[in-house]
């Protein structure tokens, strides 16, 4: 399929925030943090709880505000406008990482809360663009390709990261503190460069009429759109399928380090199988694009679903990093695959002027889903000493949102 320049321009901005994503979410910031508390007096346990609650107020706090920011940016020339103020405030905040003094952990914990909430309050704005810039026959196609290319961007960005941190410094001309402050200055860098087209040309092809007080009714609208839920039967459903498979997606994601670690993995062996993962995803992520046009988005979902189903289930039995390893391969065969098409697919089932508000559903139930899935590890793995058990648990996430998805329909191009 050949791209027109405003859906580049969409499928670049994922190129461009994969490096926030990468860098500060998942590979650096939290070793980083976790160093400088403990350098600080702060424990080993009473760091990670900080960090997870850092990390449950920024989810808490977008998540409320996505509906009600979503109404609001339905109207004219609205949608690109708060993509900008999100965009730009997660990449000022993301630069600000790199300047907070290394002793004060709890001023860099604060800033990477407003940070997240930059990073994923523009990604409400983001997800919901699809509408504009595809139609209903392109949605698969381009919502994968722009997974595909994250996952490329992210890799490459990763890659800018590994030459000081594999080199020792540039050979020693970098302390460890500042290779941790070289990664979030690249991710706000490579922010801004890729992120400029869709930031600066991005049309908004569908809106609502134009109003006077945009909060005031945009608030009404939300009212209204609650009331009549009834009237979007299969959108609603969809949303609780989502809310359950998705939940395993992330939890998976984001407990698969501290499971290698319990296995006796590496850090720098775990960086590698995270990058194995990201590399894998590329193309794969365009595969279930493939996959979607030649059986139906609805049953290449299904096929990632049941992927996730056999992941979980293989987890009761893993005991080597052999199959630790394997099992890596097969998250990153479906993680962009899964993601990509479950917002192509809700983007045929809502109404495009008022895609903004949907999407603040969607990603409202996105960020509360990864409430569950932790706990679920959490107290299987308390109970029986295994974190892999814990991971096989989540098994059971996948199979409600499995049944509840199997009842939707086929979707026309």
């Amino acid at each position: 399929m050949k791209f027109s320049k405003q859906q580049w321009g969409w499928i670049f901005y994922d190129w461009a925030n994969s490096g926030y994503g990468i860098l500060v979410t998942t590979a650096v910031l939290p070793v980083y943090f976790k160093a400088v508390a403990q350098s600080a007096g702060v424990s080993a346990s009473n760091s990670t709880a900080y960090w997870g609650y850092a990390n449950s107020v920024g989810t808490l706090i977008v998540s409320l505000l996505a509906p009600l920011l979503g109404t609001m940016a339905d109207y004219p020339h609205m949608k690109r406008r708060w993509l900008n103020v999100f965009t730009w405030a997660g990449i000022i905040l993301t630069l600000c990482l790199a300047v907070v003094p290394a002793k004060l952990w709890w001023l860099l914990l604060i800033v990477y809360i407003f940070a997240s909430i930059g990073y994923s309050g523009a990604n409400v704005f983001y997800d919901s663009f699809l509408t504009d810039v595809a139609d209903n026959s392109e949605m698969d196609a381009v919502s994968t390709t722009g997974y595909s290319m994250g996952y490329l961007g992210g890799v490459l960005a990763f890659l800018i990261f590994l030459v000081p941190e594999l080199t020792h410094g540039l050979g020693g001309l970098m302390s460890s503190v500042a290779i941790a402050k070289f990664s979030f200055v690249l991710a706000a860098v490579w922010w801004i460069i890729f992120a400029y087209p869709l930031l600066k040309h991005g049309h908004q092809q569908y809106t609502m009429g134009a109003v006077d007080h945009h909060f005031t009714d945009s608030l009404r609208r939300l009212r209204q759109t609650l009331r009549h839920l009834s009237h979007y039967r299969q959108a609603c459903w969809f949303l609780v399928a989502y809310f359950f498979y998705i939940d395993g997606v992330d939890t998976i994601f984001t407990m698969a380090t501290s499971i290698g670690k319990d296995m006796g993995m590496k850090t720098g062996m775990l960086m590698l199988v995270l990058l194995m993962v990201q590399l894998i995803a590329v193309p794969f992520s365009l595969l279930y694009g493939w996959l979607a046009n030649r059986i139906q988005t609805r049953n290449a979902l299904l096929i990632g679903i049941l992927v996730y189903v056999i992941i979980c289930l293989s987890a009761l039995h893993l005991h080597t990093l052999v199959g630790f390893w394997g099992l890596a391969v097969l998250i990153g065969t479906s993680q962009g695959g899964i993601q990509a098409l479950s917002r192509s697919y809700f983007g045929r089932l809502i109404p495009k002027n008022s895609s903004n508000e949907f999407f603040g559903f969607y990603n409202i139930l996105g960020k509360f889903s990864a409430i569950i899935g932790p706990v679920i590890v959490g107290i299987v793995t308390q109970l029986t000493g295994r974190s892999t058990l814990g991971a096989g648990s989540l098994s059971i996430l996948f199979l409600i949102g499995l049944l509840i998805f199997w009842r939707l329909p086929k979707l026309s191009k």
